[in-house]
């Protein structure tokens, strides 16, 4: 999932974007409120994680100007405590609040349960042939073999079971993956579907991830199982 967090705190932000990548989101970051509007009108982001106190545009002139527009989960952060602040945020249209001082543990359950409000037409559970993965549990299995992925190699299976039989090339994947534009001549997808298919496709076991040269990988269940 992908995530923005509008925050010109420089630790605070830091701090987040390494926790939430931890845990395997795809997180960008704006120190302002005029650039964090601009992405979170132009991204597709599954949420929001928006300070009040920003400057350009304060967190509630950005979160105005993006409900007029999308209905994307905002958290909403700030260092008042008053009252009337978290009615103003949200009436305002947030979806949830948050003062700090605040638990990081409680900041990614508040960004799990939004995210699952948003996503709550969506499948959460896929099976492509024999393999089924789980997104909200956040796990694979094949013929009961429990899939022992990391964070981005489990990204990168989500990314290609929710597009199954359909061929996502490198920049896609890398976009929705690392949410980062590497240089063409990398290997980075390379190397890690190498090791996605290591661990999803045994000896014995049917073909899923398939290489289509020139164009990109695609997940899906083949008649002819030639690469």
């Amino acid at each position: 999932m992908k995530l923005l967090i509008i925050e010109d705190e420089a630790k605070t932000a830091g701090y987040l974007t390494r926790g939430l990548g931890e845990e395997g989101y795809s997180v960008d970051h704006a120190a302002n409120g005029v650039d964090g509007l601009h992405l979170a009108l132009t991204g597709d982001y599954d949420a929001v994680v928006l300070d009040i106190m920003l400057p350009g545009m304060d967190g509630l002139q950005v979160l105005q100007a993006l409900r007029a527009q999308r209905d994307t989960p905002v958290i909403m952060l700030t260092a008042r405590d008053q009252v009337d602040d978290r009615l103003r945020g949200l009436g305002a249209g947030a979806d949830d609040y948050l003062v700090k001082p605040f638990s990081f543990l409680e900041l990614l359950a508040r960004v799990q349960a939004i995210t699952r409000r948003g996503r709550a037409h969506e499948a959460t559970q896929i099976q492509v042939g024999d393999l089924h993965i789980d997104l909200l549990a956040r796990r694979a299995t094949r013929r009961g073999r429990r899939l022992n992925l990391s964070a981005k190699e489990f990204a990168l299976l989500a990314a290609l079971a929710r597009r199954r039989s359909q061929i996502l090339s490198k920049t896609v994947i890398t976009e929705t993956v690392w949410d980062i534009n590497f240089d063409t001549n990398t290997n980075v997808v390379e190397v890690a579907i190498k090791r996605l298919r290591a661990k999803l496709e045994y000896p014995g076991e049917t073909k899923l991830l398939h290489t289509v040269r020139g164009m990109g990988y695609v997940l899906e269940v083949r008649e002819d199982q030639a690469e």
